[in-house]
């Protein structure tokens, strides 16, 4: 059984928000059929067992019953990306709950045990939010109210809102870059990620601190 559990009572059913969930628990689970947003429910159950066994890595997951309806993932950051250059940062890779579930709080609540993990207090944790990924024919939201209730929920969290240079954050206006700076991080570590905001056309350091 993961190590952190709390039980959230709904109108549709009591919920378990637990974590972090290893492979074998993950295995043991059914994917709730509506959770599509990235890729087909059985892919994404294998992209979360995945996820467990890379380092520094966590799944959070909401459970109803045998079947996992939410999910919330940590993991490093692409390679080819700048913020791989940085030792202490985290991506929050992905966080879906599904349609089904909406409206009962999983997903503040998955956010909120989540980041009481003391494991994250190491780390820069950064979220790139893209909004082709966004789940916008379930929710009855445009583009902008979809992001304002996307950076409202993370903010619960304490992650807030980063400018960057980053191409793929600027390719879209409602893209958004969102940080939280773990407590336990150095100075000289929070200096590096501010140094690899704004790394310009020639990706190199412009030092906007």
């Amino acid at each position: 059984m993961p190590a952190n559990t709390l039980e959230l009572q709904t109108p549709k059913g009591l919920v378990y928000i637990e974590g972090p969930a290893e492979g074998p628990y993950i295995a043991g689970l059914q994917m709730n059929k509506s959770l599509t947003n990235f890729r087909p429910p059985a892919k994404q159950k294998e992209a979360l067992i995945k996820i467990t066994g890379l380092p520094n890595s966590m799944v959070y997951i909401a459970r109803h019953e045998n079947e996992i309806i939410g999910y919330v993932t940590f993991h490093p950051v692409d390679e080819y990306t700048r913020w791989h250059k940085h030792p202490k940062v985290l991506e929050m890779g992905g966080i879906e709950i599904s349609p089904d579930w909406r409206q009962c709080k999983v997903g503040e609540n998955l956010m909120k045990l989540a980041f009481s993990d003391p494991a994250l207090d190491d780390f820069i944790v950064l979220t790139m939010e893209y909004c082709w990924h966004w789940d916008l024919r379930n929710c009855n939201l445009d583009v902008w109210e979809y992001q304002k209730m996307l950076t409202k929920l993370f903010a619960k969290a304490g992650l807030n809102k980063v400018t960057t240079d980053d191409p793929d954050i600027m390719e879209h206006p409602a893209n958004v870059l969102m940080a939280k700076i773990g407590k336990n991080v150095s100075k000289q570590d929070i200096m590096l990620f501010e140094s690899l905001r704004f790394l310009g056309k020639l990706g190199t350091s412009m030092n906007f601190l």
